[in-house]
C-alpha cells in the first residue's frame, strides 16, 4: 500500500467520522493487518485511510451506486479495491481484519450478519465495527438513516459473543460534541422524514452514506477538521457518547 500518503491527501472525513477515526486509527495501526475487508464502505473517506494502513490487499463492498463511484476513486488511489456488490455475492478469501462502520444497525437480522462476517476472517483475525449508541437516543436522525436500532455496550458485546468472538472490547465515543451534532441532525432530519416519499429501510440506508459528507477538501472541511480537534481528545475523558466502537477476535481454533 502507498504509505507515502499524508493526512491532507486523503478525502475529508465527516465531522462524526473524525471523532470515530480518532479511536479507529490506533486500533488498525496496532493490528497491522496484511489483508482487510470492509463492508458498506460508503464514499470511502475512512476506507482510504484503512487501505493505506493495510500492508497487503484491501477490498471493500458498497451497494449504493453513487457512493461506490466516489469510494472507488478514493480507495484505488490508496491501493485498495471497491466492488459494487455484496460481500456474500463476491465471497472473498478470509482476511486478517473485517471492518463495518455504521452498518450493523441497518441490518434487521444483525446477529446473523455478524456471524456471517466472522466466516470471512482467518483464525485469529479481528472484527472492527462501529454503531450508534444508546437506544433511548433513537430519533429522526436514525429513522432518516434507515436504522433498525441503536445499541448499548452490553447488547453489542452479547452479539459478538454469540457470533463466537473473543477478546471483545466496546468503547463509547463522541461526548460531548456528538450530543450537539445529533440534536442538530434530529431537527433537520425530522423535516426530511416528513417529506420523503420512500421510507423503506433499503432506500434510506442507500442514501445514508451520502448524507452530510464532504465531497472534496475545501475551506469548510478544513475548518470543520480544525474545530473538532479539541473534541477528538476531549471525548477520551468525557463519559458517555453517541457511538460505540467494537473490536473482537476470532478464536484460533
Amino acid at each position: 500500500m502507498p504509505a507515502e500518503l499524508r493526512e491532507r491527501e486523503f478525502p475529508p472525513l465527516a465531522v462524526r467520522a473524525q471523532l470515530r477515526w480518532h479511536l479507529v486509527k490506533p486500533i488498525v495501526t496496532a493490528l497491522a493487518p496484511r489483508t482487510t475487508i470492509e463492508v458498506g464502505v460508503g464514499q470511502g473517506a475512512m476506507g482510504a485511510r484503512i487501505a493505506s494502513l493495510t500492508s497487503g490487499s484491501y477490498v471493500a463492498f458498497e451497494l449504493d451506486e453513487d457512493s461506490y463511484q466516489k469510494a472507488s476513486q478514493r480507495i484505488e488511489r490508496a491501493g485498495g479495491v471497491v466492488h459494487a456488490t455484496s460481500l456474500e455475492a463476491f465471497d472473498p478469501a478470509p482476511s486478517d481484519l473485517l471492518c463495518a462502520f455504521e452498518v450493523l444497525e441497518h441490518i434487521e437480522e444483525d446477529g446473523r450478519a455478524l456471524g456471517e462476517w466472522v466466516g470471512y476472517l482467518v483464525p485469529g483475525g479481528h472484527v472492527l465495527l462501529s454503531v450508534p449508541a444508546n437506544p433511548r437516543r433513537f430519533g429522526p436522525m436514525d429513522q432518516h438513516a434507515g436504522h433498525y436500532r441503536r445499541y448499548t455496550a452490553a447488547q453489542l458485546i452479547d452479539l459478538a459473543t454469540a457470533a463466537g468472538l473473543v477478546d471483545i472490547s466496546a468503547k463509547m465515543y463522541g461526548s460531548p460534541l456528538g450530543y450537539l451534532l445529533e440534536a442538530v441532525r434530529n431537527r433537520i432530519d425530522a423535516k426530511k422524514v416528513a417529506n420523503v416519499r420512500d421510507l423503506s429501510t433499503a432506500s434510506l440506508t442507500a442514501a445514508s452514506g451520502r448524507t452530510f459528507q464532504f465531497d472534496q477538501r475545501s475551506w469548510k472541511s478544513v475548518l470543520a477538521t480544525a474545530a473538532t480537534l479539541p473534541f477528538r481528545y476531549l471525548q477520551t475523558i468525557c463519559p458517555g457518547g453517541v457511538g460505540l466502537v467494537l473490536t473482537a477476535r476470532k478464536p484460533l481454533a
